[in-house]
């Protein structure tokens, strides 16, 4: 117990030294979270052989194709060709949803496919059937760039993600904004932080030793700086998975990615 919290406690006091170090934010050019991984990372990364997340891309893909035990249609039934049918759609999410005027990212459309379309119960955050069956979505607009819409319906979204990222937060009184702006390139124990793009998730982190959708890794960013966690799918997470959508505008769809 004792050493474990010691450990816990040197992460503030490096985050806070590595700002230190950093003087003002600065906004770079946006690279995607692959161009900070270690040559061999990226390497696993990019065969499907060795990338362990293929495995839940494949398993979304059977799932797709088979009908739930409601006895209603596969998703298969209305995307026919889902290669071609669905090629792009990833690139576009989060976005705001006609009919309810409600921000959803593409776990979100999914569970709202399953349980209006289908007449099925909702899988749930995090759940192995969600996740799989969003990288399998999601993997289908791989090396297609983000263009999701800012304005509109979404610009109350955007803004609201925006302000979060640039809010301080929690103990520490550290904002997304001050790590993934300011500090970019710095080593954070054996990690370099990156601009924070979302792109390549569902994605599968070493350190889970598993498959986890981005909410997952939002969260984790919240309890590193002793702030509020909120709930997967939250409407702030929703409205910060859109402006970290829009930022990486142009940047490829990477899922399922590898990081560590």
């Amino acid at each position: 117990m004792r050493r474990g919290g010691s450990k816990a406690l040197r992460l503030p006091a490096l985050l806070l030294a590595l700002l230190a170090l950093a003087g003002p934010s600065r906004a770079e050019e946006m690279a995607s979270g692959s161009a900070f991984l270690s040559p061999e990372l990226r390497r696993q990364q990019d065969d499907p052989n060795r990338n362990p997340a293929w495995f839940w891309v494949e398993q979304g893909e059977e799932l797709f194709a088979r009908k739930p035990a409601g006895g209603g249609d596969a998703c298969l039934g209305c995307h026919r060709d889902p290669a071609a049918s669905l090629r792009g759609a990833a690139t576009r999410y989060p976005q705001v949803d006609a009919a309810t005027g409600r921000l959803l990212n593409l776990e979100g459309r999914i569970e709202q496919c399953r349980m209006e379309g289908q007449d099925a119960p909702a899988f749930g955050y995090e759940s192995a059937e969600l996740l799989s069956l969003t990288a399998y979505v999601a993997s289908l607009s791989r090396g297609l760039p983000m263009s999701v819409r800012t304005d509109g319906p979404a610009r109350p979204f955007y803004e609201a993600g925006k302000a979060f990222f640039e809010r301080r937060q929690g103990q520490l009184n550290l904002s997304c904004q001050q790590c993934h702006d300011g500090l970019v390139g710095q080593k954070l124990r054996g990690d370099t932080i990156s601009h924070g793009a979302g792109t390549g998730y569902p994605a599968y982190r070493l350190e889970w030793n598993t498959v986890g959708s981005l909410h997952r890794r939002l969260r984790a960013c919240s309890l590193g700086v002793r702030a509020t966690q909120f709930d997967y799918g939250s409407p702030e997470y929703l409205a910060l998975e859109l402006y970290l959508a829009a930022r990486a505008k142009g940047l490829p769809v990477e899922t399922p990615a590898l990081r560590r």
